[in-house]
């Protein structure tokens, strides 16, 4: 049997609910990701701020029991796709995603609808428990199911 991941990207991250949204913002962009019910696909549409739309489907497989390591596989869609599967049925989640390059640090921190900050560091290979000193943290919500977007999507 072929390796289901073999053309995933491991994704460790950890996710912090914020009080504030930090100096240093680089680009900040629209998202919107639908979760297609009964599955692990999401449809995102990426609107940035130059006006470039970006849409792609992913897929994402839990390496672990908690929430804070996923493998993901994306394909990107073009808009004949997007018609197609955008009609599915699913839970939506929209966002603002604010980049902060700051000290070496490059953390995307998403501004919910409700106007809740919540930060993402992504660990890559090194996991990792260091937070900026910048980032005013007001709680770890790496292993926390409600803040997962699946959850967060209505």
């Amino acid at each position: 049997m072929s390796d289901p991941l073999k053309y995933a990207v491991v994704e460790r991250e950890r996710r912090y609910l914020l009080a504030r949204l930090p100096d240093g913002v680089t680009s900040t962009k629209e998202i919107v990701d639908r979760y297609v019910t009964g599955t692990r696909l999401r449809l995102r549409e990426v609107r940035e701020g130059d006006g470039t739309v970006i849409r792609k489907l992913g897929h994402k497989v839990r390496l672990t029991e908690g929430p804070d390591e996923i493998a993901c596989t994306n394909f990107y869609l073009d808009d004949e796709e997007w018609a197609v599967l955008v009609a599915l049925p699913a839970r939506t989640l929209r966002k603002r995603r604010h980049m902060v390059a700051r000290d070496g640090w490059l953390v995307a921190i998403d501004e919910h609808e409700d106007g809740t900050l919540v930060a993402e560091i992504d660990d890559r290979d090194e996991p990792s428990d260091r937070v900026p000193d910048w980032l005013d943290v007001v709680r770890d919500v790496t292993r926390d199911e409600a803040w997962t977007g699946g959850r967060l999507a209505r």
